[in-house]
């Protein structure tokens, strides 16, 4: 007696992913054996701190974009020559290896990532890529930058705001200076890294403002990159809020009260100060374009 399949077990076979799977098995296997230990290693050495504790959510809704728009990229599917994907995919398993061994995370996250985008390039085509390119640009926020990069920028920055912080409290009156890489408000010490941590979750704060800004204006791509340009701004004046905040917290709660529970409702706020202010340009440039519309339609009219 001939068994029916159940609708359950229809649509799982007849995803495309699983039929990908079931064609190439070894494949499959393969980047298995890279994706899992690296991905392990990842949660393990930067999802569990501060700076990358945004990773799992970019990876759910960059995942859930990538299903959401996969339907219309396999439309477009159409695998290159395998001499091109191997030329691609020898030298980056290379460089993988190397980094897997000597355990550079943030090399290692990368090129990993790099050999799955290779891996989709054989299996669908640049034309179905480009199709979803934004989740899989989404989705490089999920690993941690190079420490070097990030050093390099926010330094600057911490010594910029600090400095800007110090002036505009010293000028409403306050009891404040700066010398180095600290701040002195009152009797207490606040040390320029303690108060510019923030600036470490200026990529959370930026992969949060992309996610918006794509969601809600996506099909106006013109409009979508020109609000992307205010994304870093606000990141560094959402900080710059923080700072204050922090300053503050230790001049009149004390420092122990200012690093502890508060300095937590600090960072808080620096995420919605982010959210709000991304919330506000994207209504003030709305408003201004559509009047900009309504004259043009007067003028023509």
């Amino acid at each position: 007696m001939a068994t029916v399949p159940s609708p359950f077990t229809s649509s799982i076979t007849q995803s495309p992913i699983v039929r990908w799977i079931l064609a190439n098995p070894i494949l499959a296997a393969g980047l298995a054996a890279v994706v899992i230990p690296t991905m392990l290693y990842v949660t393990t050495a930067s999802w569990s701190t501060e700076q990358g504790g945004h990773g799992p959510i970019v990876m759910a809704a960059g995942l859930w974009l990538i299903f959401r728009q996969l339907p219309a990229a396999l439309a477009l599917a159409a695998p290159p020559p395998g001499r091109n994907v191997a030329l691609l995919f020898v030298p980056l398993l290379i460089a993988y290896y190397l980094a897997r061994v000597t355990q550079i995370i943030e090399a290692e996250g990368y090129l990993m990532y790099a050999l799955v985008l290779t891996v989709l390039y054989s299996a669908i085509g640049g034309a179905a890529m480009r199709k979803m390119m934004f989740p899989l640009f989404f989705l490089l926020f999920m690993f941690p930058p190079p420490d070097q990069i990030v050093a390099a920028i926010t330094q600057p920055l911490k010594i910029a705001l600090s400095q800007t912080a110090i002036s505009l409290l010293y000028t409403l009156g306050y009891p404040i200076a700066g010398a180095g890489v600290t701040i002195q408000i009152g009797q207490y010490e606040l040390l320029v890294a303690q108060a510019c941590s923030g600036l470490n979750s200026m990529i959370s704060l930026s992969a949060i403002s992309l996610f918006y800004v794509y969601m809600r204006h996506q099909s106006d791509w013109r409009y979508a990159l020109l609000l992307m340009t205010m994304v870093l701004p606000v990141a560094v004046f959402a900080n710059f809020v923080r700072i204050l905040i922090l300053i503050l917290l230790t001049y009149y709660a004390g420092e122990n009260a200012a690093q502890g529970f508060l300095h937590d409702f600090a960072g808080i706020t620096m995420f919605m100060t982010a959210l709000l202010t991304i919330f506000a340009i994207d209504s003030m440039f709305e408003r201004l374009m559509a009047r900009a519309r309504q004259r043009k339609d007067s003028v023509h009219g």
